[in-house]
């Protein structure tokens, strides 16, 4: 058992990941979460070191923890990325579907989140909603490129991502 309380374990943890020592911030994460198993910070964290260390499948459950009653738990930052790694995880395994309803329960809390949007493009259009991926990567792109000739074509790029279909 690792020495100190949580909020210290649970800082170390996140330090060793940052400086990259992942396999040993996994370990200290997975130990923690034992001692912890309904703590959503933790089990967000948990996910994390998983997913950097390509254990895209062990992240999972974790990731499905963290995000239990919505996320309840876990910092509005957090919660943003816990949306978007699990998200994005899944999309990785294939799992298109369960992606893109993740992918729609963070952009319901964080309709801004840009990161979330554009995730969430990818694994729709893995399920086949090419339109609705299309139109989401054009408000993306309408909404923050500092591009002279996309901001000069704004207007047009945000009519046309209603209906990539219609005619003048």
């Amino acid at each position: 058992m690792i020495e100190g309380n949580r909020d210290e374990r649970l800082a170390e943890a996140v330090a060793l990941r940052a400086s990259g020592e992942r396999e040993k911030a996994r370990q200290q994460l997975l130990a923690l979460s034992a001692d912890s198993p309904a703590d959503a910070e933790v089990a967000y964290q948990t996910a994390w070191a998983h997913d950097v260390l390509g254990l895209e499948a062990e992240a999972v459950p974790f990731y499905e923890l963290a995000l239990a009653d919505n996320g309840a738990g876990l910092s509005e930052k957090d919660r943003r990325g816990a949306f978007l790694g699990y998200g994005s995880t899944l999309r990785g395994l294939g799992r298109y579907s369960k992606a893109v309803e993740v992918f729609r329960r963070g952009a319901a809390e964080f309709p801004d989140d840009n990161a979330l949007r554009t995730f969430s493009a990818m694994a729709l259009y893995n399920v086949g909603e090419h339109h609705a991926a299309m139109r989401t990567l054009l408000e993306v792109i309408a909404g923050t490129s500092s591009d002279a000739g996309i901001q000069g074509y704004r207007a047009a790029i945000e009519h046309y991502a209603k209906d990539l279909d219609a005619v003048e």
